[in-house]
Order: C-alpha cells, then sequence, then structure tokens
C-alpha cells in the first residue's frame, strides 16, 4: 500500500473552537507537523493552513469550518494530484470512547459532517481515516453541543495520550504498513465504563 501523501486534520478554526472535542483532528495534526518538522502556514489557494514534510506528505488543516472540510481538500488535492487512497483524515469519533483509536480505510461516514463533505467533494468514501474517540453524550440531540464543547478533566488525559500513541504509530504509516499500523493503533482495550467518561 502506498504510505499517506496527504495528513488532513479536521476541526474549526478559531480561537473559541481551539479546546472543544471537536477539535481533535486538529491537535493531532499540529502534534505531528511538529514530530516531522513541517512548517505550517496559512494557504489561501488551499482555504487552509498546510505544510510539507521533508518527505513531500502534506499536512492539511482546513479553515473552512467543519462542515466544508472538502472545499479544501479537493483545492490541494486536485492541485497536487493526490489520489483519495493516499490520504489519512484525522477527526473527532462520537462512537469510540475518550482514549481508543481507530484506524480504517473507506466505509460509512458516521454522520460526521467533516468526512460527509470531503467524500462528497472527491466523489469517494475510499480514503483512509484515524479515528479519534471523544465519547458520547448519550443523547444525539445534545451531540452538537457536545462536540462544540471542551473534554471533561477527566476525558483529556486519556485523549491525550491517544494522541501520542498515533504519532508512536507514525514511522508504520509512513512505510505505508497500514495492516501493522492498524495492529498497534488499533488493538488497545477500550477503557473501562469507569473511565469512559460518559454519562
Amino acid at each position: 500500500m502506498a504510505a499517506p501523501r496527504l495528513i488532513v486534520g479536521l476541526g474549526n478554526p478559531g480561537a473559541e473552537y481551539i479546546d472543544t472535542r471537536h477539535n481533535a483532528g486538529f491537535w493531532l495534526c499540529e502534534r505531528l507537523a511538529a514530530k516531522l518538522g513541517a512548517e505550517l502556514r496559512r494557504e489561501s489557494r488551499f482555504h487552509g493552513i498546510a505544510g510539507r514534510t521533508q518527505g513531500q506528505v502534506w499536512l492539511l488543516m482546513p479553515q473552512t469550518f467543519m462542515n466544508c472540510s472538502g472545499q479544501s481538500v479537493a483545492s490541494l488535492a486536485r492541485f497536487y494530484r493526490i489520489p483519495p487512497a493516499d490520504m489519512l483524515v484525522l477527526h473527532d469519533e462520537l462512537d469510540l470512547a475518550p482514549g481508543v483509536l481507530r484506524l480504517k480505510f473507506g466505509g460509512g461516514l458516521g454522520g460526521h459532517n467533516g468526512l460527509k463533505d470531503i467524500a462528497a467533494h472527491l466523489g469517494t468514501q475510499d480514503f483512509w481515516r484515524l479515528r479519534i474517540g471523544i465519547g458520547h453524550p448519550g443523547d444525539r440531540n445534545q451531540v452538537v453541543d457536545y462536540v462544540l464543547k471542551k473534554p471533561r478533566s477527566e476525558e483529556r488525559p486519556l485523549i491525550e495520550e491517544a494522541l501520542e500513541r498515533s504519532l508512536d504509530a507514525w514511522p508504520l504509516l509512513a512505510r505505508g504498513e497500514y495492516p501493522a499500523a492498524m495492529q498497534k493503533i488499533n488493538s488497545r482495550p477500550a477503557p473501562p465504563a469507569s473511565e469512559k467518561g460518559t454519562p
């Protein structure tokens, strides 16, 4: 399998959203950029903040707000002729408890508006995703409010630990060794109910 050529971290721009659950993709993208020595800067032609590693891997944080992420992703991907299969999207995941990660290719979008817009712009759902668990409020009517709030004090350390595990798996991803990366990322059992932070 080809190593990823474009890493996309999803989130919302603006100081009021920096620490909210919906920005978990941004958190990981920024950490990965620092690890790889990629300087992130605003790229108006790509409607986002972007940078490139010495290994020619692009990192992108769309600044179009979550629901319009596809505009940014498609702009960069088409300019550099990066096929969807060579993309890895980092995003928050309601269906996973804080501290749980899942790496997957294609499949359903789980109601995530950022993923839905990317798939609409690319014309396919066949791209890699790294799902970062943030937990669920327990009531779908509370989801919008939930993702736009900060994680609880007991949740944030679990999410931070998961982000660090993602960085540890990067060398495998960089070599296109997705099965090994999936084993490393996905094998950690879900935290006990007392650690999930869900009501």
